[in-house]
């Protein structure tokens, strides 16, 4: 299920823009993945009734205030860029395919179906006490999990990419025929490069998650604050919000700093559970 969310995530960036395609799925993959778990399992009542569930609980809700924060800025940026008026027409002229109604559903399914990923994560008990039985190490044992979560992205992907192939008749690409040449070596070193570090993500976000006893459920909101961390770093690094006013860059810096302030309360309601 979360594969098709993967999927569908590149429609939404292609009919609401990147800052508010990423609010919405990242706003509901974060809810989603972090509540979906304890949940269904009937735990939310005994968390919150702790000191460490409600403090926890807070950092989740300031994390979602950030998101919104965040994707406020861009969308305001995105309004700068195209000339400033804020109306409906600048959206269509901004995003060349923009599309409310579309690209809102189309998120809202993204959103739902990539929080499965936390969900695959937390079904995979079970694998984690045989790694734990069979002598592997606490840190460990969630890697064993991931063989069987990243199967159904790596299935959904497969056959969606060998449909595009065959309906394109582009596989000659992968051996350099065609009116291009394209440098195929350095092109499948970046690309098992990117796909090493995309893999990465997960490896030590068990990692961290096993260290987490009862309130591993809300590494899955790090996890997503994280990504909006650092890929606004990384904007403000290749100067994306150069052109940007005044306060939207605070705007943004105000999102981030709700962002990292939020990590620390997680961390700290998890260290009153230890």
């Amino acid at each position: 299920m979360w594969g098709l969310g993967g999927l569908t995530f590149g429609l939404t960036m292609r009919y609401l823009g990147l800052s508010l395609g990423m609010a919405v799925v990242l706003g509901l993959t974060t809810v989603i993945g972090t509540i979906g778990p304890p949940l269904f399992r009937g735990l939310m009542g005994e968390l919150a009734a702790t000191a460490s569930g409600r403090i926890t609980f807070i950092g989740i809700g300031i994390t979602l205030v950030g998101i919104v924060l965040v994707a406020m800025a861009g969308r305001a940026k995105e309004r700068e860029g195209a000339g400033g008026n804020g109306s409906s027409a600048n959206d269509s002229s901004s995003i060349a395919e923009f599309a409310l109604r579309k690209g809102m559903l189309i998120a809202v399914f993204s959103g739902c179906l990539s929080g499965c990923f936390a969900w695959g994560l937390a079904a995979g008990q079970l694998i984690r006490t045989a790694a734990l039985a069979a002598g592997a190490s606490p840190l460990w044992q969630g890697l064993p999990v991931l063989c069987v979560v990243l199967a159904g992205g790596l299935t959904t992907n497969l056959i969606w990419c060998a449909l595009l192939i065959k309906r394109n008749r582009t596989v000659g690409q992968f051996t350099g025929r065609g009116a291009t040449k394209p440098p195929l070596l350095r092109n499948y070193l970046l690309a098992a490069l990117g796909g090493t570090l995309w893999y990465f993500q997960f490896f030590f976000y068990t990692m961290g998650e096993s260290q987490m006893g009862r309130f591993g459920f809300s590494s899955w909101t790090l996890h997503m604050a994280s990504i909006i961390i650092f890929g606004t770093l990384w904007g403000f690094a290749f100067r994306e919000w150069r052109d940007a006013s005044a306060p939207v860059k605070w705007m943004v810096w105000g999102g981030v700093g709700l962002l990292v302030l939020a990590t620390i309360i997680i961390g700290y309601g998890n260290s009153l559970a230890l």
